[in-house]
């Protein structure tokens, strides 16, 4: 199917980022996904050793890692996450929406490729606390 409606797309959750809201559709080569995050909320910092993507934020401020660099992201940002990098965020705002793609598709969980970061309690950590600076 070539159309998609988000508002008729049906909302997921996933284990490794409970609390975030997922619309996923899956293609041949890649695998997209309206994802939505409520404040406080992110991804678990993490890497995908297998997938690239790229997450375009729609609305909302988030504070994001992508490797050693860090910032607040907001609607009009597009990121990109490299093979193997270690990335992860929190939600600033009441929510951030972003658009993601990643490539391969696999089996067109967002999740399947999901490996946490070494030192994912000491980022966790970093994270939460740059949610209290800045929120």
């Amino acid at each position: 199917m070539p159309f998609y409606k988000i508002s008729e797309m049906d909302k997921i959750g996933l284990a490794v980022n409970p609390g975030g809201e997922y619309q996923p559709v899956v293609g041949e080569l890649m695998k997209a996904s309206l994802v939505t995050f409520h404040k406080g909320v992110g991804s678990t910092p993490h890497s995908h050793p297998n997938e690239e993507q790229f997450i375009l934020v729609l609305e909302g401020r988030r504070y994001f890692i992508v490797g050693d660099e860090e910032r607040v992201i907001e609607p009009g940002d597009l990121v990109h996450v490299p093979r193997g990098t270690v990335h992860g965020g929190r939600t600033l705002d009441e929510k951030a929406i972003m658009f993601v793609v990643k490539s391969p598709a696999g089996e067109g969980r967002l999740d399947e490729d999901h490996r946490d970061a070494e030192n994912v309690e000491a980022l966790k950590r970093h994270l939460d606390e740059k949610v209290r600076e800045l929120a």
